[in-house]
């Protein structure tokens, strides 16, 4: 999450026996496979080739699934012993708490969930802020869509929000993107977070052989992104798309983002005609 390095218990290890005891739904289409972590807020956990074993993203607590999470003012909390803001998070909390998933709907290649989550740092439920994903698998892209329901009586200051915030396994080590001014630019960011600006709505994360994932992001043209490097399990790559707004009476917020796998020039040729498309709208 912005500005933190999520610590806790390892909650998704990838072996059978682990997956067994959590509540994991996957979606196949045979080309691509998503994982839910239903005990997570039905969380994204899981993306990797169909039948490969090679999960690209990093579930080290529940703060770390591909999820919605929004920030508002100072309330007191704290998270890990330092002074924290409200922020509810699909997940839940810091301390392992997880969020409640009030409704599900799937099939092989859909699906639908509702879940009330949890402050990330008190650990309270947050019933003012429901959270609803729709997710879809189409060829070889996983097609996510995200809503957010604020009924909050509290106005909280403009923050920047992550839309949704993306940890990567770490040998995903060099971030790519085009920038404004039309170039391909690749960076190691290290830690705290950087600042990107995009030319084009999509960047990606990349190993040494040019190879990752990807994020379509039409709704912003901002990121903020950053490495661990530890020497432990909570090592990763991550970066978020940013926009900053604020919670309010009323607000109802949806986003669609596009996650891909493959090579930085497959990336590149499968987001072309979606960005295409949004310049449409």
């Amino acid at each position: 999450m912005l500005f933190r390095i999520c610590l806790g218990i390892l909650l998704v290890a990838i072996t059978t026996r682990a997956e067994q005891k959590e509540g994991w739904v996957y979606l196949d289409n045979g080309q691509v496979r998503l994982g839910v972590n239903l005990d997570a807020g039905a969380c994204i956990g899981w993306f990797s080739a169909s039948g490969s074993s090679d999960n690209v993203l990093n579930a080290f607590d529940v703060g770390r699934y591909v999820q919605q999470s929004y920030y508002g003012d100072e309330d007191g909390s704290e998270w890990h012993g330092k002074p924290w803001r409200y922020n509810p998070v699909q997940g839940g909390s810091w301390k392992d708490e997880p969020a409640r998933v009030l409704e599900t709907k799937s099939d092989t290649t859909t699906l639908y969930a509702k879940t009330l989550p949890r402050h990330w740092g008190t650990g309270a439920f947050t019933p003012e802020c429901l959270m609803e994903q729709w997710l879809r698998l189409d060829g070889g892209l996983a097609r996510l869509k995200f809503k957010m329901t604020y009924s909050g009586e509290k106005t909280h200051a403009p923050r920047h929000q992550e839309l949704p915030a993306l940890f990567l396994t770490p040998r995903l080590d060099t971030l790519v993107f085009v920038d404004r001014e039309e170039k391909l630019v690749r960076k190691q960011p290290g830690f705290p977070n950087e600042y990107i600006e995009v030319g084009a709505p999509w960047c990606a994360w990349v190993d040494a052989t040019d190879n990752g994932m990807g994020v379509f992001m039409p709704h912003t043209t901002q990121a903020t992104c950053y490495r661990v490097r530890n020497g432990n399990k909570g090592d990763c790559s991550y970066v978020a798309p940013i926009q900053t707004f604020a919670l309010k009476p009323g607000l109802v917020f949806e986003y669609e983002a596009v996650l891909a796998l493959g090579s930085l020039k497959q990336l590149s040729a499968t987001f072309a005609p979606l960005a295409a498309l949004a310049r449409l709208k």
